[in-house]
Parts: C-alpha cells; structure tokens; sequence
C-alpha cells in the first residue's frame, strides 16, 4: 500500500548506491538513551550518503525512465546532500515510551540557497504495511523508503530545503510493537519529537536552520502533516506554511462514508491497521478481536500489520482478503441498498469490489456502526447538515473515528490543500473537499489555497497550471497503456503524489518570497 508505487525510482536509488556511505571519520559521538520525547540518541547522526548537486543530476539522468521523470519534475539539483540517519524519543499510542527513527537531509554548497541557514520541510509519509520502513536508506533500492527518499532529495533537500522525515513509531528500529496509525495526538506528538531531535543534530552535521518551517505530507502522511500543524499552532510554536496532501482529514465522515457501503480502494489494509491502533490507545474497539474481524481473519490480526512479510504474501496466504470488507449479504432488513451501494453509477463497480463472502468485517460490527450512524448522525454523511462530526456516537469505532477527525480547528499560517478529485482511496469531496468548505472564509483570505490536480487549469495565470497539465498527461499515458483500471490502481499512488509534492514545494517558496 506504499504510494508512489506509480513513480517507483528503484533504478535512481541503485545509482545513488555508489555514492558510499558510513558514520563520520573521527570526532565524538554523544550519546543520550534517556528515551525523553525528542532525545537524540546518537549525536551526530549516521551518515548515510553524501552527494554532489551534479552528481545527483548525473544520477538521475541515468535512472532510467523513473529517475529522469523525477528530474524533469523536481528540476536540476543545485545543492550538495548530506542524507543522515538518527534515533530519537518518542511516545505511542497510550503514551508510552518508545524509540523510532527517521531521515535527516542537510543541503550545502556555493550556489544561492545552497549555504547559510536554511528552512525545514517536515515530512509524513503515508500508509505502508513494511515493518522495516526507512525513508533514509536511499542507497538500497532493496529497502522500503529508497524511493520516497530519493524524491524527498531531489524535491526538497537539493533545492535548499534541510528535509527531517520520521520513520514513524512502530517501523525499522522502533521498539514499539504496533504503529498508533491515524492517531492524530501520537502522530503529531512522533512528528514534534522527530523535529527536535534533528534540531539537536543540525549543529553536528554543519546545517542551520532559519526558522522557517513547512510541513507536508501524503495520504496517511496528510493526516499527519495537519495534526501537527494544528499541535503546533496549539503550543504556540510557528509553522511558516502547510501541505497536506490526499490525506484522510475528516475521519467521522469518512469512516462513516466507508461504513455505508462506499468502500475504498485498500480498505481491507487501513481497516487493521486502524483497529489496532486504536485499541492499543483506547482499549474499547473490542473485547476480542473477533468481535470485529470474522473468524477467518481474527487470530493474530491484532500483531499482523505493520510486517516483515510483503503484503502479497499476506494476502495470498488468506491474512486478508484483498478488497472484501463487508459481507453481500445486508447486515439487517432496510440496508440492502447499501451492500452494495449502486449509486453514482461510475463508482458502483469500485464499491462492489469491497463485497462478497470472504468479507473481512464482522455483519454485527457494521450493523452496530450504522445504527449508532442513524442515530447520532455525521454533519457530512450522509447528508450534508453542519459539516461537523457527530456530537455523541455510541459506536466505539464512530468514537474513536471523531477523536482523531480534524474537523473544528482553523489554521493561522498558510495552508495548501492539494488532491485529485478521484481519488478512489482517500475520497477527495469527503475529506480536501469537506475541509475546503468549513474553511471557505479562510480560502477567501487566501489563508487556504485548494488545488484539485485532476482539473483544468483556470486561466493564463493560473499557478498550478503546470501541475494540472502534467498530471493530466500522466493519466493519459497511463490510460492509454492499460486503460481505465490502470488509473484507477495508480491515481492515489502513483499519479497524484508527484505532482501535489511539486505544487507543494512551489508553494513554500512563494510563501518564503513573499516574507522577503
């Protein structure tokens, strides 16, 4: 479920390989093992690779077809990268303590913007079920992250960005034994921890940074990159500007959308992963996890995601079904409109395909879901009323979906939301769409700028024009290769991230140029 499937720079990665790597030669290393949130257990960090800026352009040239994709999107590198490796303190989902790591990218060199202090992208990755996830071990297109990493670089670091890009809790070398996905508080609190302990690393690797700091993210990374937006406008700490991406911001209305039939694409994956997060912070999801998960699925579930063992596998090993979420069968009289829905017609086949026999959700845990929905109704789905989450669910799911949901918070820094309108995984109307709407005063501040890639451009000064035209381009070329299911399958992870990712930075440098 990694994105950027669609934009997959394993051959850029294996040149990068030849750039060498190893800890720095000489010197002392401090150590701190307190595991207090934000400790930086190793100072300075491990440092992975270093490259040159015509090295990097050098590299991607010869990348094959990913790399010089990347290339021609991201632009020619114009600094040196130092791509750093470190530890830090951190918390999980019911507060304990835990480690987890994370990238830290330091550019450098004579050209403008390449010396001197420097602005941060903070950056949340989005959903992946690979256990050993690091975004800093670029130099092994082997390991989950080298892609995303190279992207990172090329976008943001060689372009005089100092990039710090957390692992999250529950990954590589965490101790913790589960990933707190979705879970706004850890989340944002993982992303906070991660940022003060590269702040802590910078002196040691020769970065400085400016004070300038943006924050981004896709998919489950957008989710993240907003609650940390919103925490730290809650500690009264600065955030320049923000880029949430494709991400699921409105979990009542979302998981109640999902609940009533319109499943998404990868739902049988997030279901899990959703679960036991919450039940690890809240401990009221379920009593067991059959009560949940059907009895197929039930044994070990609670341990199974994130892992070692490829998704793939896990699937064909009967795990998991591979997109049935609820049964065909309604889970009582009245709800066989909903199993499936048939309507809108163009999105009636991508519904059905989360129905049938092999279903991964129990018929009683749905039916208690939607009573509790009809009940104490979403102010988004299934009809629109106040736009806001539901006041008092009953449901501990609707409950646990309301604490982590995102609406109800107005930002005071500029805010960028960036998607494809359709998006069959992370609904665009229910989440960006919705958003969109309860900050439309904001918007008209020009606060908040919405970008829909999948549109046409609006005019001759349209900014995001390029981004338009260049992912219509690309689902174009993808459609034109194997059809309508191919986009489809790649619009959430491949064809939307690169482009968002580019508008994203083109937007943090009009907000730094705009300061000046």
């Amino acid at each position: 479920m990694k994105f950027w499937t669609g934009l997959a720079l394993a051959s850029a990665a294996a040149m990068l390989a030849a750039c060498g790597g190893g800890s720095d030669p000489g010197g002392s290393t401090d150590i701190d093992l307190s595991g207090a949130r934000g400790s930086l257990m190793y100072n300075p960090p491990l440092q992975v690779t270093a490259m040159g800026a015509a090295d990097f352009t050098a590299r991607l040239q010869g990348g094959g077809t990913s790399g010089q994709t990347l290339l021609a999107l991201a632009g020619a590198p114009k600094c040196d990268v130092s791509f750093r490796y470190f530890e830090y303190g951190t918390v999980g989902g019911a507060g304990e303590a835990t480690n987890a790591s994370g990238a830290l990218m330091v550019p450098s060199g004579t050209a403008a913007g390449c010396s001197g202090p420097h602005p941060i992208v903070l950056y949340a990755h989005g959903t992946t079920t690979d256990r050993g996830y690091n975004i800093a071990d670029i130099t092994n297109p082997a390991r989950p992250g080298a892609s995303e990493g190279t992207l990172l670089a090329a976008m943001f670091a060689a372009q005089g960005f100092i990039v710090v890009a957390p692992n999250y809790a529950g990954y590589d070398v965490s101790r913790l034994s589960y990933h707190p996905y979705l879970n706004a508080d850890q989340q944002s609190k993982d992303m906070i921890d991660a940022l003060t302990a590269a702040r802590k690393a910078l002196p040691a690797t020769g970065g400085q940074d400016n004070g300038k700091l943006f924050i981004t993210g896709y998919s489950q990374g957008g989710h993240v990159a907003m609650a940390t937006h919103r925490a730290l406008q809650a500690l009264g700490q600065r955030v320049t500007a923000s880029a949430p991406m494709s991400g699921p911001y409105a979990m009542g209305a979302f998981g109640d959308a999902i609940y009533y039939g319109n499943v998404d694409l990868g739902a049988t994956v997030f279901a899990p992963m959703l679960a036991t997060s919450y039940q690890k912070a809240y401990g009221n999801i379920y009593t067991q996890p059959s009560d949940l998960f059907e009895a197929a699925y039930a044994p070990g579930i609670d341990t199974l995601l994130p892992s070692y063992t490829p998704i793939g596998e896990l699937f064909a090993q009967g795990k998991l079904p591979q997109t049935q979420l609820f049964s065909n069968v309604a889970p009582a009289p009245g709800f066989e409109s909903i199993t499936p829905p048939t309507q809108p017609p163009e999105l009636a086949p991508l519904f059905a395909l989360g129905f049938g026999s092999s279903n991964l959700i129990r018929n009683s845990a749905r039916l208690a879901y939607l009573m509790d929905a009809q009940a104490h109704p979403d102010g988004a789905v299934p009809a629109a009323t106040t736009g806001m989450p539901a006041t008092a669910p009953g449901n501990p799911m609707r409950q646990a979906f309301v604490k982590n949901d995102l609406r109800g918070w107005m930002p005071q820094s500029p805010v960028l939301l960036c998607g494809g309108d359709a998006d069959p995984t992370v609904f665009y109307n229910v989440n960006t769409g919705l958003m969109a709407q309860l900050w439309s005063s904001l918007v008209s501040a020009h606060l908040v700028t919405v970008l829909d890639v999948d549109s046409a451009p609006s005019g001759a000064d349209d900014p995001f024009a390029a981004a338009k035209a260049g992912f219509a381009q690309a689902k174009a070329a993808t459609a034109a290769q194997g059809g309508a299911n191919a986009v489809v399958q790649a619009y959430h992870g491949g064809l939307v991230p690169p482009f968002c990712t580019a508008a994203a930075r083109g937007f943090f440098q009009q907000v730094l140029a705009s300061a000046h």
